[in-house]
C-alpha cells in the first residue's frame, strides 16, 4: 500500500472541525415521508449489543441483514427485524447479500477495521461504533479508504450531535475563559477487569458462539468467560482499555472546540499489573492497567497557544478547581473534563459535553451567551442517514473521527512503552522510539487482512 500522509486527506478535516454544518436534504413526498425506493437498506454488524440500539435508531429504513457471531446474544435484535437475512460472516454477508447500501458496525474493537474495510471496498456507507479502530494504522488506512471511495461514514461517538458541544464551542471561541492552555479529562473506567493476567481454565465454547469468528483478525487462544461479552474492553489483543472506552466522547469537545490537530508528544504514568510483579518484570502483556495518566502535548493553532491535556481514569482525578463548591461533583457517573483558561475555567460532563458551567460562580452569572452560530445537528444517526442518500457529510465522519482516534491510541502506545514518545503525525511514526512504532499496527491471523 502506498505511503500515507496524513495531511493528503484531512486538509477538510480543521473546516469540518470549525463549521460542523449539517444540512439535510428536503425528504421526499413531503416532511416526515420518505417513499420506499428513497430508503437505505443497512445491514448491521455486532448486533447483540450496541448494535442493535444503532438500528433502533435507523428504523425509518429498510433493516435488510443482520450479522452476529453469538446468535443467542443477538437474539432479540433478530425478533425486532425478522424479515432481515441472518448471518455469523460479516464477509459471507456483504458477498451474498447485494442489495445493501449502508453497513453499521458495532463489533469488539479489534474487528473495526476489517468489518468496515470491507463494506468500504464493495462501496457500502459505514457507521462504526468508536473507537473506529483498534490501532494507529487502521484509523489512518481505513479513514483514507472512506475518502477515496467517495462514501458516507459516521463514527458512534453520538455526544457529538448534543445541544452542549456546540455551546461549549461557541463558549470557548467567544473567550468566555480566554486562552485555554490546559485541559483535565477523566473517566471511572475501567468498570471491567484490568490487570490480571490470562486464565489458564480453558472451558467449553457456548453452543451459540463462534470463537474463530469472534476472535477474528487477533492471534488464537482459547474462549474464556472473561472475555464476553463486553469484557473484552480491557484486554490488549481485543480491546482499547478505559481510554478507549471514553476518550472519543470526552475528547470530542476538546478537540473541536480548541481545533486540534495531532500532538507532539505523549507520555503515561500507570499502574503496575499484577500478579507476578517485579523490578524487572512491572507489567504484563494481556491486560491495560487499572489506573493510567496520559499527558498529551499540542503546539499552538491559529488562535490558540499551545496545550497540555491531560487524562485520568481507573478512578484518578485531576486536583478539584478552588473555585468548586466543596458539594458540588466533578463531571457525571462517565466522567467529565475541565478546561483551564487565563481568565476563568469550563467544569462539563462527558457525553457532548453536558453539565457545562463557568467557574468562578460569578463569571458564570455575569457571562453574556454569545449567537447561535454553529448548525444544530438533526441526530447523530440520522446525520448519516442522510449522508448516505446525498447530504452534507456527517458530523463525526472519519476525515473527523479518524485522527481523534488516531490521537486517543497515541495514550495506550505510551502505556505500552512506559516512555515520553514524540509523535511525527505525517510520517506515522516515534522518531525518538523505533520500538514504540510496531504498536503503530499488529499482525494479523491468518485468514484477514485490511
Amino acid at each position: 500500500m502506498k505511503k500515507i500522509k496524513r495531511r493528503e486527506f484531512l486538509k477538510t478535516s480543521i473546516s469540518a472541525v470549525a463549521a460542523a454544518t449539517i444540512v439535510p436534504r428536503p425528504i421526499l413526498g413531503g416532511k416526515g415521508y420518505a417513499a420506499p425506493s428513497d430508503r437505505l437498506n443497512i445491514a448491521g454488524i455486532g448486533v447483540g449489543g450496541q448494535g442493535g440500539g444503532d438500528l433502533r435508531q435507523m428504523e425509518g429504513e429498510n433493516i435488510v441483514a443482520l450479522c452476529d457471531v453469538d446468535w443467542d446474544r443477538a437474539a432479540r435484535t433478530f425478533e425486532r427485524y425478522p424479515d432481515a437475512r441472518r448471518y455469523k460472516d460479516f464477509r459471507v454477508m456483504l458477498e451474498k447479500q447485494k442489495d445493501i447500501d449502508a453497513v453499521v458496525v458495532a463489533t469488539a474493537d479489534h474487528t473495526h477495521a476489517v468489518a468496515a474495510m470491507a463494506a468500504i471496498q464493495m462501496g457500502k456507507h459505514v457507521y462504526c461504533e468508536k473507537p473506529l479502530t483498534h490501532t494507529i494504522y487502521e484509523a489512518r488506512t481505513l479513514t483514507q479508504a472512506a475518502h477515496e471511495a467517495g462514501v458516507a461514514t459516521q463514527m458512534g461517538n453520538q455526544g457529538h450531535a448534543m445541544e452542549s458541544m456546540r455551546i461549549l464551542c461557541e463558549w470557548i471561541w467567544d473567550g468566555a475563559i480566554g486562552e485555554v492552555a490546559e485541559v483535565h479529562a477523566w473517566t471511572p473506567h475501567p468498570v471491567w477487569p484490568q490487570g490480571i493476567d490470562r486464565p489458564q481454565e480453558t472451558p467449553p465454547v457456548p453452543s451459540t458462539l463462534d470463537w474463530d469468528l469472534w476472535l477474528g483478525p487477533a492471534p488464537s487462544r482459547p474462549y474464556h468467560p472473561c472475555y464476553l461479552p463486553q469484557l473484552w474492553r480491557g484486554w490488549w489483543d481485543f480491546g482499547t482499555g478505559g481510554l478507549g472506552d471514553m476518550g472519543c466522547h470526552i475528547f470530542d469537545h476538546i478537540v473541536w472546540s480548541l481545533k486540534l490537530g495531532a500532538p507532539t508528544s505523549v507520555e503515561a504514568s500507570f499502574s503496575w499489573f499484577v500478579p507476578e510483579v517485579t523490578w524487572d518484570k512491572p507489567k504484563n502483556t494481556e491486560t491495560f492497567p487499572r489506573a493510567s495518566i496520559v499527558t498529551y502535548k499540542f503546539p499552538g493553532r491559529q488562535g490558540f497557544p499551545p496545550l497540555t491535556l491531560t487524562w485520568y481514569d481507573g478512578g484518578l482525578m485531576p486536583p478539584r478547581p478552588e473555585e468548586l463548591a466543596t458539594d458540588a461533583k466533578m463531571g457525571d457517573t462517565y466522567g467529565g473534563a475541565l478546561y483551564v483558561g487565563d481568565k476563568g475555567k469550563i467544569l462539563c460532563g462527558s457525553h457532548g459535553a453536558n453539565s457545562l458551567r463557568i467557574l468562578p460562580e460569578e463569571r458564570m452569572r455575569d457571562y453574556r451567551r454569545p449567537p447561535k452560530t454553529l448548525a444544530r445537528s438533526i441526530g447523530h444517526h440520522k446525520e448519516w442517514i442522510e449522508a448516505c442518500k446525498g447530504g452534507e457529510p456527517a458530523g463525526s465522519n472519519f476525515n473527523y473521527g479518524g485522527p481523534m482516534t488516531e490521537t486517543v491510541l497515541l495514550g495506550n502506545i505510551a502505556m505500552q512503552t512506559g516512555v515520553k514518545l514524540i509523535w511525527d503525525a505525517e510520517s506515522m511514526s516515534f522518531p525518538n522510539s523505533p520500538e514504540a512504532n510496531r504498536f503503530i499496527h499488529k499482525t494479523y491471523r491468518d485468514g484477514w487482512s485490511l
